[in-house]
């Protein structure tokens, strides 16, 4: 395994990390024990998670998956060993079932979510805290153009940044950062832990990255670097569209888009395309396509842990061993064709 820094914190967390968002799903508490047993066997110390989970979130399934994993902490007394990762909701009116519909990232949300994510993840203090998407509308979950709305009013990052202060310092949490933002987000947090020694700087961002969505690249990727506020990359492999599963119009059984009615922000003509020809390209240099995919996500410069995801313990093992997989510069070389004639199809 591979590690980096965290942020400009001396926690040094692997190169691969554990997403969990499938057990109390499609997957057991079992078979999400195993997963996390091989998962520091072979070197990952990272786990993320969410209050939300599992997905597709459900007022029956949310907490289940911090539930599972505490129950491991409890089972196998590792949680010392593990770089703890979980996030708060924030505002969204179908989400009624969290905290009365009313997921506001102000103190007392804060206060209340960091305490029952404690509860069920059985462990008295958070390594790293997220916001799980801002307080305020942006363009995010496959949107790419901005809508400007001049008369919202939302909660500014300092008052977050304030309320988690006191949970720092409370010991309940170690680290602070963020999921879903845009570079104005996280440039309006780096400025107000500035302005205030007080308040936790932000140490990490977790965004989309994968073959299908490079918009870090774009506002992100420069502020990843200078600000030390590195990329947590999920959907690496595209929600599995990377792996070719889905080409041809194909819906395996018990497979994502299968059981999430939501739909796939990956499941277009443009993302099909360049798809065919990512797994064309693994495939001619004998590469697993999802491997290849999770492979060049492992080079980034501005990365620093790539989530990965697996319903199987084979997915898992075939995951975590992209780690190793060195691609060839003629298959960079072939990657970055497909990108230029399908730039970022699956935002």
């Amino acid at each position: 395994m591979k590690y980096s820094r965290l942020g400009r914190t001396d926690l040094q967390v692997s190169r691969i990390c554990l997403g969990t968002m499938t057990w109390g799903k499609r997957n057991t508490e079992a078979e999400g024990h195993a997963q996390m047993d091989h998962a520091v066997d072979q070197g990952i110390n990272f786990f993320d998670t969410a209050e939300m989970y599992a997905v597709p979130p459900t007022a029956e399934t949310y907490g289940t998956t911090e539930t599972v994993i505490g129950t491991w902490f409890e089972k196998t007394g590792k949680r010392p060993d593990i770089v703890l990762a979980t996030k708060i909701v924030g505002p969204n009116p179908r989400m009624d079932w969290a905290r009365g519909g009313k997921t506001q990232l102000d103190a007392k949300n804060l206060r209340q979510a960091v305490d029952d994510s404690l509860k069920r993840l059985k462990t008295d203090y958070i390594d790293l805290y997220q916001t799980h998407w801002p307080n305020r509308g942006v363009n995010i979950f496959g949107r790419l153009g901005y809508t400007h709305n001049p008369d919202e009013t939302f909660l500014d990052p300092a008052e977050t940044l304030d309320a988690m202060a006191e949970i720092v310092k409370a010991g309940k949490v170690r680290y602070f950062g963020l999921s879903n933002e845009t570079p104005w987000g996280v440039m309006r947090h780096v400025a107000a832990a500035d302005e205030d020694p007080a308040r936790p700087r932000v140490v990490s961002i977790q965004n989309p990255y994968s073959l299908l969505n490079r918009t870090f690249e774009i506002g992100l990727a420069e502020i990843a670097m200078r600000e030390q506020v590195g990329l947590l990359a999920y959907s690496p492999m595209a929600g599995g569209t990377l792996s070719g599963k889905y080409l041809d119009g194909a819906l395996p059984e018990g497979s994502r888009r299968a059981l999430d009615g939501r739909g796939s922000r990956y499941d277009n003509p443009q993302a099909e395309a360049a798809t065919e020809r990512y797994v064309a390209i693994a495939r001619e240099a004998g590469l697993d396509p999802g491997q290849m995919a999770l492979a060049y996500v492992n080079t980034r410069e501005f990365l620093t842990s790539n989530i990965i995801g697996a319903t199987s313990m084979q997915q898992l093992k075939t995951d975590i061993a992209s780690i190793d997989l060195d691609l060839p510069e003629s298959v960079v070389e072939a990657i970055e064709a497909v990108h230029k004639d399908h730039p970022n199809p699956g935002p």
